[in-house]
């Protein structure tokens, strides 16, 4: 095995760059509309890595359970802002507390019980492990919660005369909802299980392609893959089932009637 990952050179990652050019003449000679979505993306994701890089530099050569907190309550904060502006006057108060709540409730149990009873990190708060693996739950967590909330808010809107002769019928809300949160679970998590089902022989994911381009043992980068994998699929399902049973409530009034 390599002792370490080959080096890029500023020269060789602008090389890069020129897949960029490539998406602009397509969209462009399609004539869709997305130049400057890209580029904005293209510059975003530059700039937002670079100041990444150099902040991790900071943290890992300081490891303090500050630094470490503070990060994760970055991450969840603007993942829980993501998820509010792609569904900007679409959610009402009481959903973006739920929301609020669902996503760091997912994400941290899980992260916890990952960092202390799977890996066993020592320190706990060593950043090396806990801001990566925390990126990579908040991340997937947060694509499920985005799926979650559309399909619930689709759900709710179309079916809503189902649910309304329910409870006329003498259903709870609950048993009036239940086959829309459970078709919003399965729509939320299958993102997730294709990315499982596919693992390995369609393609090798991001967390283990890096580790063996670090010069890591194949067998230890699948061991981690597995392990996370795993953990983003508890991450993602207690997140969004969290988001449901609270949620659905947000679309009932004190009298269990649907509001408007």
């Amino acid at each position: 095995m390599s002792d370490g990952a080959v080096q890029l050179s500023v020269y060789q990652v602008a090389a890069a760059y020129l897949f960029i050019l490539v998406v602009l003449w397509i969209v462009k000679n399609r004539g869709i509309q997305r130049e400057k979505t890209i580029l904005l993306a293209s510059v975003r994701m530059t700039l937002q890595l670079i100041l990444t890089g150099y902040v991790l530099v900071y943290i890992f050569d300081r490891p303090s359970p500050w630094f470490t907190l503070a990060i994760i309550a970055v991450m969840e904060t603007f993942s829980v802002y993501t998820v509010y502006k792609k569904f900007k006057g679409r959610l009402s108060k009481r959903l973006k507390r739920v929301i609020a709540f669902s996503l760091p409730a997912g994400t941290l149990v899980c992260l916890i019980y990952f960092l202390f009873v799977v890996i066993r990190i020592d320190p706990w708060y060593n950043p090396q492990y806990f801001i990566p693996l925390g990126g990579m739950l908040v991340g997937n967590s947060m694509t499920g919660i985005s799926l979650g909330v559309k399909s619930l808010i689709e759900g709710m809107q179309t079916s809503r005369e189902y649910v309304e002769e329910a409870l006329v019928l003498g259903a709870t809300p609950r048993m009036a909802t239940r086959d829309i949160i459970n078709r919003t679970f399965d729509a939320a998590i299958m993102p997730t299980l294709n990315s499982m089902l596919g693992m390995g022989i369609v393609f090798l994911p991001g967390m283990m392609t890096g580790q063996i381009l670090s010069g890591t043992v194949p067998t230890t980068a699948i061991a981690y893959q597995m392990a996370i994998m795993l953990g983003i699929l508890g991450a993602v399902s207690i997140s969004v089932i969290t988001m449901l049973l609270l949620g659905y409530r947000t679309f009932f009034n004190s009298d269990d009637q649907l509001m408007d």
